[in-house]
């Protein structure tokens, strides 16, 4: 298991968001966070992540306890997340979003930096290299120079997801990366996701409301009713089980 989530219990006051709640994700695998909104998905990401501090219970990645860390300290674990609301520096161009996933891997110092010294340039030539091969790599090089907030919304999704990549993560966490994408972007995301999966050696975690995506993407799904789990399996099978689709009213008999 590359990510282990044991006992795990979140209070809110007297609002019990995530119930004793135990799972793990295999190294390779895309496994899916699914259920009704209020389910306690996005929780369960700000908790891995290091934005909340989970009442009870332990996160373990790579077999070492995460529990209690600061973000940034996760992120350089080879954690990296996108968040359900795209979350773009608006006066920043394309590049520049991108170049900020880097910050970790700068060599050079303040001062090398203030004095334009020879590792300033070595390094930014690097990162500028690598964040272009990212953004090749997601077919929107060519908005390079773009104020990212320019850009489609899918191809915002896009910047946001190579942002995260350029962290080097080991597991890349995705807050409904096909909301509000037509069927074609939505295709071609799900396309890009599973390429970079493969080429970058990444575990993927995702939640998402669209099952047909989840259908073609995942391996496994968890899902979550007010906080607690009701299935885990194949995408498959979850459509057809009687606790889901009760948690979802019917919804998925339309998936």
């Amino acid at each position: 298991m590359i990510l282990e989530i044991k006992n795990v219990t979140m209070r809110f006051g007297g609002v019990t968001a995530i119930d004793n709640l135990s799972f793990g994700v295999k190294s390779g695998e895309i496994f899916g966070l699914i259920g009704p909104n209020g389910a306690g998905k996005t929780t369960i990401f700000n908790i891995i992540t290091g934005n909340y501090k989970q009442t009870e219970g332990e996160v373990y990645f790579l077999n070492e306890s995460i529990s209690g860390l600061k973000p940034n300290l996760i992120v350089r674990k080879g954690i990296a997340r996108t968040f359900q609301n795209i979350r773009l520096f608006k006066s920043m161009t394309v590049l520049e979003n991108v170049l900020i996933g880097f910050h970790n891997q700068i060599n050079y110092t303040f001062f090398e930096s203030i004095l334009r010294l020879p590792r300033y340039f070595s390094d930014e030539k690097r990162v500028k290299k690598a964040a272009m091969e990212i953004l090749e790599r997601f077919g929107i090089a060519e908005y390079a120079d773009y104020n990212a907030t320019a850009l489609s919304y899918g191809n915002q999704r896009k910047v946001e997801i190579a942002r995260a990549l350029a962290t080097e993560p080991k597991l890349l966490l995705l807050d409904e990366p096909a909301a509000g994408m037509n069927p074609n972007e939505t295709e071609d995301l799900s396309r890009i996701i599973k390429e970079i999966k493969e080429e970058y050696g990444l575990t993927i975690l995702l939640i998402e409301h669209d099952m047909k995506f989840v259908n073609n993407m995942c391996d496994k799904v968890l899902v979550l009713d007010y906080g607690e789990e009701i299935f885990e399996g194949k995408p498959a099978d979850a459509i057809v089980d009687e606790k889901v689709v009760a948690a979802y009213l019917g919804d998925f008999t339309h998936a």
